[in-house]
């Protein structure tokens, strides 16, 4: 009589390939996805990289001089100045912009934009004609009146935009107040 015995020897080298191309396989998905979630992050990194330099990169620069007008030669009573974009920047939103206005003895005031210059709302304007934007090559005039200002006194403002970083400035009222003064 033949005997009975199995002969598993064949089977085993079939079983090892069997669970090296399941390991192989695995390995793969796994590797499909981590590279998957790391391209995924990777792309939401710059997004938050270009987000950044955005809005850390100050748009809004001066131009020229800060004129203080007086109607009495003895105080500045109105503000005046020009802002363009830096190269490279894009629009800016003018009715989102707020500037702070402060003095020595002043608590700041924020301004917003307006139709009518006072002491709480600013214009903006090119040329003659008032504008609610300003787009690359603009030279945009702001102008807002503020509460008698003396000779010698330091004036601080701050221009901040909807977008992008503020422009903080500050300036000194000349000693002897005139019609139309230079501050320094």
């Amino acid at each position: 009589m033949k005997s009975m015995k199995r002969n598993d020897e064949g089977f085993t080298g079939l079983e090892a390939a069997i669970v090296l191309i399941a390991f192989v396989v695995v390995a793969a998905v796994f590797s499909y996805v981590v590279l998957g979630a790391g391209f995924f992050t990777t792309q939401k990194a710059q997004e938050t990289v270009y987000k950044g330099v955005e809005q850390s990169t100050a748009n809004i620069q001066m131009i020229g001089n800060v004129y203080g007008l007086s109607t009495d030669n003895a105080t500045i009573t109105n503000i005046t100045f020009v802002v363009g974009l830096a190269p490279g920047a894009s629009a800016v939103d003018l009715t989102k912009m707020k500037i702070v206005f402060s003095t020595p003895t002043t608590a700041p005031v924020i301004l917003t934009q307006g139709a009518t210059s006072s002491t709480s709302v600013f214009t903006t304007k090119i040329g003659t004609t008032a504008v609610s934007s300003m787009n690359p090559n603009d030279q945009v005039e702001v102008a807002f009146g503020v509460a008698g200002v003396s000779a010698n006194t330091k004036i601080t403002m701050e221009l901040r935009p909807s977008v992008g970083a503020a422009l903080p400035f500050s300036k000194t009222a000349p000693a002897t107040i005139t019609l139309t003064n230079v501050l320094y």
